[in-house]
């Protein structure tokens, strides 16, 4: 296999989609879409979650310090796409809110037609130039019950999941079809009922 250099990038290299749900102030619920999510070890399972540049989103997480993760999967595209072009100072913004309940641990609005929504913590936040980690704490995952089926195997259940990965500003599902660039899907969004 012969190699090229292609710089620094992180083309071709997906990234799986979340959903960070926090509260405002007012008690309403606010979503952000996010992919630089990964999985850390201190002492138990944690996350890493890296927001890049000013985001309602992060000054929320910021500010609350409890946040949660809600996997996007095929049906909550469109609705994600809208989040991550939409921007959160915008007070229009959240006039599309999904259907959504509190967590079981936390304070913390979790999207319930998201399979598996991930409550998390913050416990050290790390400032980079331009962007900033938060390192949390996972105080509960909660999951569709069928995926917990013991008689699925886990392709079965990655059928079920439906899961949404970017890269190279655009979308792909589990089977690597194409789903739109960035800023396509949410074009196809209609009054009805997210």
């Amino acid at each position: 296999m012969k190699k090229i250099s292609n710089g620094k990038s992180n083309e071709f290299c997906p990234q799986t989609l979340f959903l960070y749900g926090t509260y405002k102030e007012d008690k309403t619920p606010n979503f952000g879409l996010f992919c630089w999510f990964s999985y850390t070890w201190h002492a138990e399972l944690g996350v890493m979650a890296c927001i890049g540049g000013d985001k309602l989103t992060k000054d929320l997480i910021r500010k609350n310090k409890v946040f949660s993760a809600n996997l996007v999967n095929k049906p909550l595209l469109k609705l994600a796409d809208y989040y991550g072009n939409k921007n959160g100072y915008d007070t229009d913004k959240m006039n599309l809110v999904p259907d959504y309940t509190n967590g079981d641990t936390l304070n913390v609005p979790i999207i319930k037609n998201s399979p598996v929504n991930i409550e998390l913590e913050v416990i050290q936040e790390v400032h980079l130039d331009g962007s900033d980690v938060f390192i949390c704490k996972i105080h509960n995952t909660m999951v569709d019950e069928n995926l917990m089926d013991e008689t699925l195997n886990i392709e079965d259940k990655i059928q079920l999941l439906q899961p949404v990965f970017t890269t190279c500003q655009t979308y792909f599902t589990q089977e690597c079809t194409n789903s739109g660039h960035w800023g396509e899907p949410m074009k196809e969004i209609t009054d009805e009922k997210i």
